[in-house]
This record gives C-alpha cells, structure tokens and sequence, in this order.
C-alpha cells in the first residue's frame, strides 16, 4: 500500500472506531432508566420541612401528590406558585397534596418567599440537591404529578399555568 491508501484507511478506521465508542455510549446511557419514570412508582424521599419536621413521601401514598422542584431566585418559579397554591386550595380536601421542594437555599430566605407569597402547602429543603439528582430534575420549575399509589402520572419541566396544573392534578386523582 502506497502512503496515501494506508492514510485513507486509518482516517476510516478511526471514523469507525469513533462511531462504535459514541454508540455503546449512547446505548448505555439511554438504558440507564434515571430519576421517576412516567407509570413508575416515584423514588421515596424524607426532607426536613420548614417547620423543622420530617416529611416521607410514602407516607403520603393514598393521595395524590404534585412535587414541585423550584428555587427563590427563579423568577418562573415565582410566577407559577400563586397558581399551585390556588390548586392546592380548591383540591386539598379530594386527597391531594402539593410538596414544594426547595433546591439548596437557607431556611430563612424560603420562609421569607413563603410568607410573602402566602403558600401554606408542605415546603421542604433539598439542601445537598440529593432529592434534585435522585429525580433528575434539570431546568427549575420542574413537577412530578403522582397518583395516589404513588405511581408517577406525568412530569412536566417549566413554568405552568393553572389551568394545566388543574387538568394534571384531576389526571391523578382520577386514576
């Protein structure tokens, strides 16, 4: 083989060679089931609340649960928690719960948004994100909707609106 052919055929091989790498590693991430798959039972938790006690989220199966990821400097997240709390209002007496879960921030600056935007439904702190990572929660607001076996119903990243947080929270109750 003269230079040129032996050079063609490496540039080739290591093409190949590239390809097969970046497929195994594609397979193997995309096998990888992460965080709470939809119709999957969603991966427990217990966080400390603001209040200071201790939430399990097993202990809530029997109702439906939204569990909204979000942080205080998030201006959608903001914007999307009059709407939750409004939901959680009008559906708390039919089996329903809202958990907010605060991603890495000091109790003080969350009361502090609590009580400035009047949210009275459950409030707990991921403090080291290990509740964030075990979800795979990545843009911020981001919710997992359950019904009430705990099964996971629907996911949605980004901020919502009412009327879809109502149509998601009647899609868990009613199964």
């Amino acid at each position: 083989m003269n230079k040129r052919t032996r050079y063609w055929v490496r540039r080739i091989l290591m093409v190949v060679m590239a390809g097969l790498v970046g497929f195994a590693l594609y397979q193997a991430l995309a096998d990888e089931k992460t965080g709470a798959e939809v119709g999957e039972s969603a991966p427990d938790f217990e966080l400390e609340t603001l209040e200071g006690e201790t939430l399990k989220l097993s202990d809530l199966k029997g109702k439906a649960v939204l569990i909204n990821f979000w942080a205080t400097w998030c201006k959608p997240c903001r914007d999307e928690m009059p709407a939750i709390q409004s939901v959680y209002e009008r559906y708390q007496d039919q089996d329903f719960v809202v958990v907010g879960v605060n991603i890495a921030e000091t109790p003080v600056s969350v009361k502090g948004f609590a009580r400035q935007l009047e949210l009275d439904f459950p409030i707990v702190l991921d403090r080291n994100r290990e509740v964030t990572k075990q979800y795979n929660i990545g843009p911020i607001p981001s919710s997992v909707f359950l019904d009430k076996e705990g099964k996971v119903v629907r996911k949605q990243d980004g901020q919502m609106v009412e009327g879809q947080i109502e149509g998601y929270v009647r899609e868990a109750l009613d199964r």
